[in-house]
């Protein structure tokens, strides 16, 4: 017979909760943001709230010689009316690094979107519970990775253990911005997504600023990571301001100028990456704006294409290879005075030869297995010896 837990319940507070900028309170949870109020207050893009709202990177972290974990939170699921069904969000445990058990949790609210018309309609739910059991009888460090594509407020932590906050292990903090690629778009788990991937393999603690559709060059964005202690930092720009058809050149090279200048005010000699787009083949030519494949819809595929006209490049309308040239140009301008920041061409990380190989499954996101192949080539590429991100002190 199976002896009954004796449950301890631990509050869950800002201590207990890695990658999230910001915690919120409400009457129904505890809301992860991964940006500051003040930020969220100058925009009310929805498509901002729900991106920067979903935990992706934000993880439960706590010591504990618990053997049973449970964790009652509440989802909102998103349903797209003539799309295929997505996903339910994944809650990846880690015992001491290692990944040990994955749950979903049933329930909660559902909002359902009609992509044509814009419109949406919300149901609400109640919240459910993840159990993982069996755990190792010892001291150890547990993870609980949110998913990432799936906003969760967290209701109650329970263990059969008293819980404490991870001491400092000694890493550094990398904090990195990116569109729904960074985000974790089509990728199947909260630590397959490629940020993820590089900060295991680079021995760094994430924070995660992909936030998808809206790498937009925000300054509201750049002062939240100026203001956010790190000790390595990326920026990977581009694809969202092709997709948007949200400025033309002469706007993206001040933009971009000015994106820098403001997270160098909090971080002026912080080791700072600058990452062009990778592949998209709809957009190396082509500007955006971006739409549904209604036609693929039809079909049930959720697809994408581009509207622009590459003839419109010379009026300054911007595209992926626009894009790579300009930011090349202005790393390389800046730094001759700022020698902590580096440049790194997207297409090293996913090329027309990966495209051919692994291609997007909705022509703009990687699948699960790009992103590994991201994920590992940024760290190979940025975290490893010599190269601009130093995840070890020489």
């Amino acid at each position: 017979m199976t002896t009954p837990h004796r449950w301890i319940t631990t509050p869950i507070t800002a201590g207990l909760l890695h990658g999230a900028l910001e915690v919120e309170h409400t009457d129904r949870g505890v809301q992860p943001h991964r940006l500051p109020a003040h930020a969220r207050a100058q925009c009310s893009d929805p498509q901002l709230a729900m991106a920067e709202s979903q935990p992706s990177g934000v993880r439960l972290a706590f010591r504990t010689r618990a053997t049973a974990v449970e964790l009652d939170a509440l989802p909102v699921k998103r349903v797209y009316a003539g799309a295929p069904p997505r996903p339910d969000g994944v809650y990846e445990l880690l015992v001491d690094g290692h990944l040990t058990d994955q749950a979903v949790v049933t329930g909660g609210d559902t909002v359902t979107i009609d992509m044509a018309t814009g419109s949406s309609e919300t149901r609400t739910g109640a919240a459910g519970t993840i159990r993982f059991t069996g755990l190792p009888d010892r001291l150890k460090d547990i993870e609980i990775w949110l998913p990432h594509n799936e906003n969760a407020q967290l209701v109650a932590l329970r263990t059969d253990a008293a819980v404490e906050p991870l001491p400092d292990r000694g890493r550094k903090v990398w904090l990195h911005h990116g569109s729904s690629i960074s985000h974790g778009s089509n990728a199947a788990t909260p630590t397959t997504i490629w940020p993820a991937l590089a900060a295991s393999l680079g021995g760094v603690d994430l924070i995660n600023l992909g936030l998808g559709g809206s790498a937009l060059l925000d300054p509201f964005t750049a002062r939240a990571m100026r203001d956010t202690p790190a000790d390595l930092i990326s920026l990977k720009i581009g694809i969202n301001l092709v997709n948007l058809d949200g400025m033309r050149l002469r706007v993206f090279t001040s933009a971009v100028h000015g994106f820098l200048d403001t997270i160098r005010e909090g971080h002026p000699t912080t080791p700072l990456l600058v990452v062009s787009p990778i592949y998209c083949a709809i957009h190396e030519d082509t500007p955006g704006p971006a739409s549904f494949d209604l036609r693929a819809l039809s079909t049930g595929k959720l697809s994408f294409l581009a509207e622009g006209d590459p003839a419109e490049r010379g009026a300054g309308k911007l595209t992926l290879k626009g894009i790579r040239e300009e930011l090349s140009r202005i790393v390389e301008q800046r730094a001759a005075e700022d020698p902590n920041l580096s440049y790194l061409d997207g297409l090293g990380l996913y090329g027309e030869a990966d495209y051919a190989e692994l291609p997007l499954p909705d022509e703009l996101h990687p699948d699960t297995a790009a992103h590994r192949r991201i994920g590992e080539r940024f760290a190979e590429r940025a975290f490893g010896s010599g190269g601009p991100l130093p995840a070890k002190d020489a």
